[in-house]
């Protein structure tokens, strides 16, 4: 019985603590789900939505960019993309040569690429190639059966209808990186995004990008879509309006060819500019979705620095155009009068130098007017003797020469207009007497831009008005309102007489109407033109080297600027190619084609306007 009553005691034990370890684990388990889902329960309710929802980001249709007309300059286009579902290693095998064939790529590195993002969940899909043609597009449709887990995405991509012409303008697309997420508002952008990197494409890209749309959606356990739960649409970017012809932009990107230079075209009467043209461009559509290494390596590479805007980055020595400030000075300090004379035999000793004209004969005895028609040096050595350095620099500051034009587009360069206190800041030397004449007819330390130049030849033929450069007409948002208009903007009205700009003006018209005038290459039938032509030195040459005897590098920049019609302006323009020789023969015909074809298209719409009693939105 003893026995009995230790076993039974023992055992009563063991269950007692059996049981209180079974109550313990109960107590412990209910702690814990009271913990979990009393006290934490909504923290995890939480954590099991957002497993649950996934949140997709739907972007935004980029805006639109027009010209004055309304011809599009940039838009978006679908670009389709090849990817692979890899669902198990004998269904990606199947269709490696299929596809190698069809996207003309290596099936080894189909097969790399696929290798590369094995880790990916089954439903995620393994990109081929990026914007596929038109051609293998279609062969991918014909050959669908055969081709399993082989999906055709649809992405936007931009898109430039007028590729290189009007490059340097529009700008172009890339990703953004963390520097330009901090600049926008990171709301609105993730790493991955494009966004503008130059030109109009960056100035206005918080009116372009429009705002994302988000797709709520739920998935299972293995992150497959579900269903959608709700969606957010995202709103399109607003329209930007731009003061471009797009006729005349295409056909003055013909006109320059294959030169390195540019050609820039304003309305005289309000600033707006109608052709806008930097040589060598570059192709914007190639950053669309990403530019590849090679091609961005191709164009840094570039020794003719393709992505650089010579329009308002480019400095050069203004050449002969510059004796158009030098006669102003002259004549409005008094120092000359339009029939003040000097003699050119070929050659002017000042000091012990010899400086020379560019007709080596001579010019004879020259009035103002035949010195600027015929461009002689002499001349204007001695004007600009007569006048003095710093006031050379007064009058060509006044037209805004050695300052940014405050044009739209980012980095525009200051250029240099020298004086006696600038060299002797600069270069720590004092001002020399030569260096004055060859400021005179613009070589020396001076620099300019060719929007600078552009300019000036507009405020010669409004009279002395500056007006600030107008790329852009209007932005619309993306219902068609207005929510920002440009208007010609007059930022200073030059303070120099009427009569001496009708001198330098009538002198212009000689240089292109008369027999004897520089410019006369440029002269059109039925159209009085006002020109100056310009041959800036890169380099000092021997007198009697000409420019085809030198390195391409080492020769002169040739220049034409100009305005017509004469009595009543419709165009100015300035043509410059880089070391094209003469400004006569290698800018003065590029200028007349440009002129001519905009002044028959005008003349063509003021006709229509005539039948038809409505005059068409081109001319406004």
């Amino acid at each position: 019985m003893d026995f009995d009553q230790e076993i039974t005691q023992s055992l009563s034990k063991r269950i007692a603590v059996l049981y209180f370890f079974i109550i313990l684990t109960y107590l412990i388990v209910f702690l814990r789900l009271w913990d979990l889902q009393v006290l934490k329960g909504d923290y995890f309710f939480e954590l099991s939505e957002n497993n649950r929802i996934k949140i997709q980001q739907i972007p935004a249709q980029r805006g639109y960019i027009y010209d004055r007309f309304g011809n599009i300059l940039a838009n978006n286009v679908p670009s389709f993309d090849v990817s692979v579902l890899c669902q198990g290693e004998n269904d990606f095998k199947k269709v490696i040569s299929p596809l190698s064939k069809i996207l003309n790529i290596p099936g080894e590195e189909i097969l790399n690429k696929i290798k590369q993002f094995n880790y990916l969940p089954s439903f995620k899909p393994i990109k081929i190639k990026e914007d596929v043609s038109p051609k293998e597009l279609s062969l991918i449709e014909f050959y669908k059966l055969d081709l399993p887990n082989v999906l055709v995405e649809v992405f936007p991509k931009r898109n430039y209808p007028l590729g290189k012409s009007a490059a340097h303008i529009l700008g172009y697309l890339g990703e953004i990186d963390e520097s330009e997420l901090k600049t926008f508002n990171s709301s609105n952008y993730n790493l991955g995004d494009f966004v503008g990197k130059s030109g109009v494409e960056r100035v206005f890209e918080k009116e372009l990008k429009g705002k994302p749309g988000w797709s709520y959606f739920e998935v299972d356990a293995l992150g497959r879509k579900k269903a959608v739960l709700r969606s957010v649409n995202s709103l399109p970017g607003g329209n930007v309006y731009l003061t471009i012809d797009s006729s005349l932009q295409s056909f003055a990107d013909k006109a320059l060819g294959e030169k390195a230079g540019v050609i820039i075209a304003m309305d005289p009467n309000n600033g707006e500019i109608l052709a806008f043209v930097s040589h060598p461009s570059f192709n914007p559509n190639l950053f669309s979705r990403g530019i590849s290494f090679q091609n961005w390596g191709d164009l840094i590479k570039d020794h003719s620095h393709p992505l650089a805007n010579r329009g308002i980055q480019g400095l050069y020595p203004p050449g002969s155009i510059f004796k158009i400030i030098t006669a102003i000075a002259g004549l409005e300090e008094g120092k000359i009068t339009p029939d003040s004379r000097f003699f050119c035999g070929g050659s002017y000793r000042f000091g012990n130098r010899v400086y020379q004209c560019w007709k080596k004969s001579g010019h004879g005895r020259l009035n103002l007017y035949e010195a600027i028609e015929q461009s002689c040096d002499i001349y204007f050595y001695q004007v600009g003797r007569l006048v003095g350095v710093d006031s050379l620099a007064y009058y060509a500051k006044l037209f805004g020469l050695g300052s940014p034009t405050r044009f739209i587009l980012k980095n525009e360069k200051a250029g240099v207009v020298p004086t006696r206190k600038w060299k002797k800041e600069t270069l720590k030397t004092p001002w020399q007497g030569g260096e004055t004449l060859l400021t005179a007819i613009g070589q020396s330390f001076i620099l300019v831009t060719p929007l600078q130049i552009l300019v000036l030849i507009s405020a010669i033929a409004n009279n002395g008005k500056i007006y600030l450069p107008q790329l852009v007409k209007k932005v619309e948002d993306n219902h068609g309102k207005a929510i920002k208009v440009f208007q010609p903007k007059c930022v200073s009205h030059i303070p120099v007489s009427l009569k001496s700009f009708g001198v330098i003006k009538e002198a212009l018209r000689r240089v292109v109407q008369s027999p004897y005038g520089t410019g006369r290459v440029a002269r059109i039938k039925g159209v009085e033109l006002a020109g100056k032509t310009g041959t800036a030195q890169v380099v000092g040459l021997p007198f009697c080297k000409k420019n085809s005897e030198v390195p391409y590098n080492f020769r002169d920049h040739a220049w034409f600027i100009a305005f017509a019609p004469f009595k009543e302006p419709k165009i100015a323009l300035v043509v410059l190619v880089e070391h094209g020789g003469y400004g006569s023969s290698a800018a003065g015909p590029v200028a007349k084609k440009v002129i001519n074809y905009y002044l028959k298209k005008f003349k063509d719409a003021r006709l229509f306007k005539e039948k038809n009693h409505q005059l068409p939105s081109f001319v406004d």
